[in-house]
Order: C-alpha cells, then structure tokens, then sequence
C-alpha cells in the first residue's frame, strides 16, 4: 500500500513574497524536511495565474497579483524545489492548479491508487486555510476509506486564526490533524 505526500503551493509569492507570512517562512524547513521522509510518491501543486489574474473573479476578491506563471514569486520555494529534486523524478509530480482546490490532482490520484492502492494521503503547505483546506475536501471526498492527514506544523494559514478555524473545519470533516 502507498503513502502519497501533497504538498501544496509552497511557492515565493506565499513564503516571502506579495502575500508572504511570518508563519509561512517559519514551516519552510519542516516542509522540506517532510518531503525527505519516506513516501512513495508526492504531488506537488503550484497557483498558477496569468497575467489577467486582477480580473478574474478570484482576482476581484483578492486584488494582489501573485504566482504569475514563470514570475519568480510563482516559483517553489529554493529547499522545497531541492528536497524535490533529491528525488528520483518517478517519486514526484508538479501540477499546476488555476483555482484553490485541484480537480486534476483527485484524477492524477485515482490513477496512482488504480496502479498503487494508496493507504494514506498527507498534506502540507499553504495556506491551511484557502488552497490546503480546498484540496484536503476535495480528496477526502474522491477517497473517504483511506487515511486522510495533514500535519498541522507543516502548514500556516492567512493568519493563525484562520489557520486554526481551517484545522478544525478539517477535523469536523473526518481528516486527521496532526
């Protein structure tokens, strides 16, 4: 049985940069070192936005541009790509999401656990409380028998009130919070 990591858009524009958090810096390094434990596969997402990003609804509701496709801030963060690149490139994947939650992460999923039956799913990342809380719903819905966890130290939200207000909204939903 497999053990899948995700982790979730730990790119520039959330550690340091246009919508960087003291928190955020803070779990860099337990996230990295997370992505160096032993599981068997891990997919990795990253926002991704064009440059008509201010216009899109999401945009309107957040007015500050942020993960523009190919800009530095849109980048993951240098110890996250590192602990990647430690891997064998049949150990990762990289998606590229528009929206909070993935859809195409669920599918890419469902065809891993097709080939590997998954036995556990973690998460980390940012933020806890928008795009972690969006995908960790998305796939406890698409795999409610299998172990769904996120470790909360390997993860920071918009604020710490947000952050533990996602926690729990999680823990309500039958995903383990660790």
């Amino acid at each position: 049985m497999a053990k899948v990591l995700i982790v979730v858009d730990m790119q520039n524009d959330f550690i340091d940069g246009s919508l960087g958090t003291k928190e955020a810096v803070a779990i860099v390094d337990r996230v990295a070192e997370e992505i160096s434990k032993d599981y068997d596969f891990i997919f990795c997402t990253r926002d991704t936005h064009n440059d008509d990003y201010l216009s899109s609804n999401e945009g309107k509701h957040l007015p500050v541009k942020h993960c523009i496709k190919g800009s530095d801030g849109w980048k993951l963060c240098k110890k996250v790509q590192d602990a990647l690149t430690e891997k064998n490139e049949d150990e990762y994947m990289i998606i590229d999401k528009p929206v909070f939650g993935s859809e195409k992460l669920v599918d890419l999923l469902r065809e891993y656990d097709r080939v590997s039956p998954i036995s556990s799913i973690t998460l980390i990342g940012l933020c806890t409380d928008i795009c972690v809380v969006s995908n960790a719903l998305l796939v406890k819905t698409a795999f409610p028998e299998i172990e769904i966890s996120v470790l909360k130290d390997c993860c920071a939200g918009v604020s710490v009130e947000s952050h533990e207000a996602a926690l729990q909204t999680m823990k309500m939903c039958q995903i383990e919070v660790i």
